[in-house]
Parts: C-alpha cells; structure tokens; sequence
C-alpha cells in the first residue's frame, strides 16, 4: 500500500467523529457470495487461455476477460493480462500460485517477472507455477490514465501543507484537475475498479487454471485484495498469505492517522540509526533522535520558501512536496536508509536536490524521459471506489490537523491535507469499512512488521482476529512487510504453509 504527499494512497470514511475501531459491532462483516456460479458467468468461468511467449525468457503470458459490471454480465467486458511461470520441479505440482505486490496499483505481471517469478524461494518456485493479474484498470489491464508527463509533474510538486488561502484553493485546484483528468480518460471503468470487482477477477481466473482453491501471497493493498477473496468466496480459499495487513473494518480517517503515526514509527527508527553513524546529516552523530525530525521539519520549511536545484533535464527543483515524498519513500526498506542520509546531505550541505528527487521519483514510477506509470492513477481510482473521502473540506482537515500532527510532527500535516484528494473524485464510492470473517475458510496467515511504515501492525492483529481462520505471524524489525526480506524465521514459516499446508504456530514471533 502506498501513500503519496501529492496524491493521497489510501482513502476513508468522511467523519473522524465515525471514528470506528477495529471488530467495532457497528462494521458489517463481508457477506460471501452464492458457492454456485450464476449462469450469466458461465462462459468466463469457462475460458481457455492462449499462452503465449511474453518476450521474458521462462514467463508466459495470457489474456482473460471479466465482466466490467458484475450486475450486468452482458454489459461489456474488461481484458485482463495474466503472466505465468510454470513449475521448475523437482516434486508433485501443488497447482497455481497468485502473487500481487499491493498498491492499489502495482502492476502484478512485473512482479512477477522482475522478482516473484525468479526471487522466490526455490522450492516454492519448484512446486507451484508463479502466476499474476494485473488488476483491472492497472498497467496492462485497460490502465487508468490521468495527468500527462508534464501535468503530472507539477501536481507532485503540489505544495500539500499550505500556508494561506491561496496556497489551499491552489493545493484543491490541483486535486480537482487530477480528478477531472482520471475521468476524462477513463469515465466508465472508474466506476468498475473495486477490490470486490477485483477479487471476483481473481476467482474467475481461478478457475481458468484449473484450481480447485486459490493459494495466494499477497503484500500491503494485496493483503486487501486477498482478505476481500476470503470473504466472498470462503470455501475456495485455499493457502493466503496476507503479508503487511490492512483493516478493511477501519474508515479512511482513521486509516489515514494510523498510517501517519506508522511513517513516524519508521522514522524515528531512521532516526536512531542515524545519529549512530558519522555521515548523519540531521542533528550528527551522537545528537538526540528527536533532534533528526526537529532538522528534517525545518529542512523542509526551507525547502518550502526557496527549492534548491537538482540538475533535472525538464528543470524540476526540489521543494517540500518532492522532498518530503524522497523521504517518505526511504521508510519503506531500512536498506535504503543508507541512500536516504547520502540524498540530505547533498541536499541540505552541498544545495544539490538530485538525490531526493532520485527517491521520489522511483515512489512515482516516473522514468528519465519524464513518463509516469499508471501507479498513481490506478491507485486513486481504486481508493476513491472502495471508500468515501477522508474530508470532504479544507474545514474539516483543518479541525483535524493536530491530531495528524501528534501522530507525527514530521510529516503529519502534509498527510493530513493529502487525505483531501478524493473529495472531488468524479465517481461515487461504492464501498464501505468492513470486518472480513470468511467463516469455514481454510487456515489463512496473516504477517504483521511491528514498525512497519505503511501498514502498521496493530491491522494486522486486527486482521488476523477478524478471520474466522487467521494465523496471526509477527515480525519483529523495520520496513514494509516480511516475507522475502532477509528473515529466515518468517521464511521458513511461510514456506512450510505454501508447501505443506502446516501455519505457524499461534503467537510465533521472528526477529
């Protein structure tokens, strides 16, 4: 899951006074759906894919169709691009195993085939073929476009934490073109990209290749989408993985605020590495960690008056917006910490922006010639679907900005004003906070980081209590998410339940 200072990641309910907790009676739980498929579904339940050579040596690549609208089966269809690798052996086939890397938006088939297909665990890869969807309206899969190059640029240089009337009516103008572009482009599948509509993809594929359940890992907005499939369809569901969990039962308010109290978390574990360390920029070594976020606010104060130069071809200086999301992005993997304290030195010494451009850039997906993947737009459109706004007024992220500012005096009233971008979205939502029970599912694991940035590990207690059958697995260290990042405890764990079915054992902590 992802959260961006110039387009808001992750969406809610619009009162913080519906500030719901986690299990509240108050959430409906997901209702599953009819174990019989409906006839009108038939025919894409009984589809052959064309596999075909993808152009990556060892995938193969397929396209499947889904019904846009599910109420309305004969209403026209979407197309989706589904990648596969199959099973290296030695040992029995265990069938397919879907992978996604979350968002909302991240493109599944390069996942795929740039690190799950090939980064794996060798005997996970050996025994099942590695299998991916791009959901519908990301990257291959009838993509949602917006902003061009250009305009996309000057929205995320959007100053997000304004200082005065103009600067908000300027930061809503801006919100409000986004919105007006994602629905110029793409008016009828907007309102058909949901994780419900998404999840329901994933059952039709399913059953494309042969499967009688679906075994799945899914990280960050993948947990979402997986947990969203063991609702529906319970009875299917077969080994899930639910890796850096989210808490469907949450309104977007309260979404908001944890994951900006979860950023503060990651930072101030930035923070206590750096003053260790000779090269730290913010306080020096040997200073206080609260020293680090005092330099890095008033750093970015700075930034906000006077951009610094960061020799961009397309002339793009670094102020607050670019910067902040450099940082924001070196909190995801405590691997990039190193690159982080290089980027603010540069840029706080030497007046030289290169290096956090470089991290926001990559958060973007925005390559050298100045082109944006549909990250950013696929994850509005998805976010905006499955729940109303945040705030429905610059009024009311005003009222709300102390409390994003004590979950974190860094970065809090940046992501406050972030959490406003889906009030002018051009589609209703048609989803609501709910509880997933998945009631008669099979054994489903649930991972949770306990200083995880983006999904923090209170969701994923939640999570794993909210189903009938999760396995609650922790890891105890930084970053986002668990599995594949250098924890042989959580990787055994987890490949003894994608190989032999056996979940770890309940409360099991790694470190």
């Amino acid at each position: 899951m992802l959260l961006s200072l110039a387009a808001l990641l992750l969406t809610g309910c619009s009162a913080d006074e519906q500030g719901s907790t986690a299990g509240s009676t108050a959430v409906a739980a997901l209702a599953a759906l009819p174990q019989a498929t409906p006839s009108a579904l038939a025919p894409y339940y009984a589809q052959k894919p064309s596999w075909r050579d993808c152009g990556v040596p060892g995938f193969q690549c397929a396209t499947m169709k889904a019904p846009l609208d599910y109420a309305k089966p004969g209403a026209g269809d979407v197309r989706l691009a589904v990648a596969r690798k199959k099973a290296t052996g030695p040992g029995k086939r265990l069938g397919s195993l879907l992978v996604n890397p979350g968002g909302p938006g991240g493109s599944a088939v390069g996942y795929l085939q740039q690190y799950a297909g090939v980064g794996y665990p060798a005997e996970v890869r050996a025994r099942y073929d590695m299998v991916a969807v791009d959901p519908r309206g990301v990257a291959r899969s009838e993509p949602v476009e917006c902003l061009d190059g250009r305009t996309m640029d000057a929205y995320t240089q959007t100053d997000t934490t304004p200082d005065d009337r103009r600067e908000k009516t300027r930061l809503v103008d801006a919100y409000k073109k986004f919105a007006e572009g994602c629905g110029a482009h793409a008016p009828k599948l907007l309102r058909h990209v949901s994780t419900v509509e998404a999840a329901r993809d994933m059952d039709i594929l399913r059953a494309i290749l042969g499967d009688r359940r679906l075994t799945y890992v899914g990280a960050s907005y993948g947990t979402f989408l997986g947990a969203t499939y063991a609702g529906l369809f319970p009875d299917r569901v077969g080994r899930l993985v639910l890796d850096g969990a989210m808490d469907p039962s949450l309104p977007a308010r309260r979404l908001n605020l944890d994951q900006t109290a979860g950023f503060e978390t990651a930072f101030q574990s930035f923070a206590r590495d750096c003053v260790r360390r000779a090269d730290c920029p913010l306080g020096g070594k040997g200073a206080k960690p609260a020293r680090v976020g005092a330099d890095l606010k008033a750093f970015f104060h700075r930034l906000d008056a006077h951009p610094i130069p960061t020799g961009d071809a397309d002339g793009r200086k670094l102020g607050e917006a670019l910067a902040t999301t450099g940082v924001i992005a070196a909190m995801y993997d405590e691997s990039t910490w190193e690159q982080l304290r290089e980027a603010l030195t540069s840029a706080i010494k030497d007046n030289d922006g290169a290096g956090l451009l470089t991290l926001s850039d990559g958060y973007y997906e925005r390559d050298p010639q100045g082109r944006y993947a549909n990250l950013m737009f696929a994850n509005a459109a998805v976010n905006c679907l499955d729940l109303p706004a945040a705030f429905d007024t610059p009024e009311q992220v005003e009222q709300a900005l102390p409390s994003f500012e004590k979950a974190s005096p860094v970065f809090g009233e940046g992501l406050a004003w972030a959490s406003l971008s889906c009030a002018y979205w051009p589609v209703a939502p048609t989803g609501a906070p709910h509880r997933v029970k998945a009631e008669g599912a099979a054994p489903i694991v649930v991972v949770g980081t306990t200083r995880d940035p983006a999904t923090p590990y209170p969701w994923a207690r939640s999570l794993a209590s909210q189903l009938a059958s999760g396995r609650l697995l922790t890891y105890e260290g930084d970053g986002h998410t668990a599995y594949g990042r250098g924890s042989a405890c959580i990787d055994s764990a987890i490949n003894a339940y994608l190989l032999h079915g056996t979940p770890p054992a309940k409360g099991k902590r790694c470190s």
